[in-house]
């Protein structure tokens, strides 16, 4: 079906895939354990694991519980059935390298509306509190956590013994083929599409889910909401909210990840590309299939796993951490930290409807008032084709080559700087989420001037800026 692509020596990617298999769960318990039990204090933390050892980590981990688990199924279930059953748009993804072209239903927005009047009505009415979520936090995720692992066995043996499409294969290694995956669209029956679900349904929702949660449960125990935890709260709503309306644009990135700087028509913001990233950062070996260029991007624990753990537990904590630490802020300074959230979170979103149309158009469109700059590069595919791709060099991408991580870093930092700066822990998103976009640039920026030659380093002297104009 494809090839595995080993950059570093084996015994280094194989190190660094059971490194993260080993240490991500873990993390995501600390984490838990230090922003609900320990004031949000790395020291505390630190001082209590000094004293107790192994044993210490032990008792802290919690056990998942009937009740985690009767949450996890009811939220899952209810997220299954409205992407089975409510109505959307017929959508037809990228054709794949090996000629399928995978349809979706488009409801995703809809799903978004009718989980969170749902969860808020259940709240409302008195049928379910959702604070019993909070309360629960940990054994949730230590039921994921484990859960997750057993989702993705079996997405493995699924990928040996009956695979959705001939878009699937072995590597013949078993770990590589746990970690990277080893279907392109797995699916159980016809229409329900697991990546669909694992990405944007569980993974995605639940970070509105949980923001919610969060604020409610604050709000039962102070009596109130304190403006801190609306301004984070609100600014998550809205991010989420941008992801399901441009949901189908996603389905296009999620199956087939082109050599961005050049090809991606929309924002890595979007959590396929962020969690993957995040997982290949040590190591540059990748499951990939390849075709006229394109990385295809397959189902395993780096991108299910992550969805279905690592968003709900890391994306959400300054909201976790804000339960217990209430800040006034003040309607001044509130205000204007929801206002600069916004414009971020709406700059975030032109960046990529401003490279869509440029795309779509073929570059007969407006950009600014006017029409846009460009370079026509051509390239050569993997099979010896040549192709020509537009480069625009005008607008948010004529500021620099990735400007649209700026607004995307600085939006996670207004939702979070309500929580002020007496702990660092809650600003552990913002500042992975920098270090990675950041390097991930320099990768996009290496890949082009392997693939554009000549034409790259006129872009790069039009542009001259990687990520922040003026600056880098």
């Amino acid at each position: 079906m494809g090839e595995t692509k080993m950059v570093h020596a084996p015994i280094v990617t194989y190190a660094s895939m059971l490194s993260l298999l080993s240490l991500c769960p873990p993390f995501v318990i600390l984490l838990w354990y230090t922003m609900v039990h320990a004031d949000g204090s790395i020291s505390q933390t630190c001082d209590y694991l000094m004293q107790n050892g192994m044993q210490g980590f032990r008792d802290m981990w919690p056990k998942p519980t009937a009740t985690a688990w009767k949450i996890i199924a009811c939220y899952g279930v209810f997220e299954a059935v409205l992407q089975l059953f409510l109505p959307g748009k017929r959508f037809e993804g990228p054709i794949s390298p090996e000629g399928n072209r995978p349809v979706y239903k488009a409801n995703g927005l809809q799903a978004y509306a009718v989980t969170l009047v749902t969860y808020l009505g259940l709240w409302w009415f008195g049928i379910f509190n959702p604070a019993i979520v909070y309360d629960h936090l940990g054994e949730i995720f230590s039921a994921l956590i484990f859960g997750s692992f057993a989702f993705c066995i079996f997405l493995y043996i699924k990928g040996h013994l009956a695979p959705s499409s001939t878009d699937s294969g072995s590597s013949g290694n078993l770990i590589i083929d746990f970690y990277w995956g080893m279907e392109l669209y797995p699916r159980i029956g016809t229409n329900f599409d697991i990546k669909v679900f694992t990405n944007c349904r569980f993974g995605m929702m639940s970070w509105a889910v949980l923001a919610v949660t969060y604020c409610i449960k604050q709000y039962e125990e102070n009596g109130r909401v304190a403006d801190s935890m609306l301004v984070n709260t609100a600014l998550m709503l809205v991010y989420v909210s941008k992801f399901f309306w441009w949901e189908s644009g996603y389905w296009n990135t999620m199956d087939i990840a082109h050599d961005r700087g050049d090809e991606t028509l929309f924002s890595c913001s979007f959590i396929l590309h962020t969690i993957g990233q995040f997982l290949i950062s040590n190591s540059e070996e990748s499951r990939i299939l390849r075709h006229s260029g394109l990385c295809v991007l397959i189902a395993g624990f780096y991108i299910c796993w992550g969805c279905l753990v690592w968003i709900p537990s890391v994306y959400t904590s300054p909201g976790m951490y804000l339960v217990n630490h209430p800040v006034n802020l003040g309607t001044q300074l509130a205000l204007f930290i929801f206002a600069a959230g916004i414009l971020c979170i709406y700059i975030n979103y032109d960046c990529d409807r401003q490279r869509q149309e440029f795309r779509r158009t073929n570059g007969k469109c407006l950009v600014w008032g006017r029409a846009p700059s460009k370079i026509v590069a051509s390239y050569q595919t993997t099979n010896g084709d040549t192709k020509t791709s537009l480069l625009l060099t005008s607008g948010w991408w004529g500021l620099s080559r990735h400007f649209h991580y700026v607004p995307e870093i600085l939006s996670s930092f207004f939702w979070t700087v309500p929580a002020l700066f007496n702990h660092c822990l809650p600003y552990f998103y913002v500042v992975y989420l920098t270090i990675l976009l950041l390097d991930r640039a320099k990768r996009d920026d290496d890949r082009c001037r392997s693939k554009y030659g000549k034409y790259w380093k006129l872009y790069c002297d039009k542009v001259r800026y990687r990520v922040v104009p003026g600056i880098y």
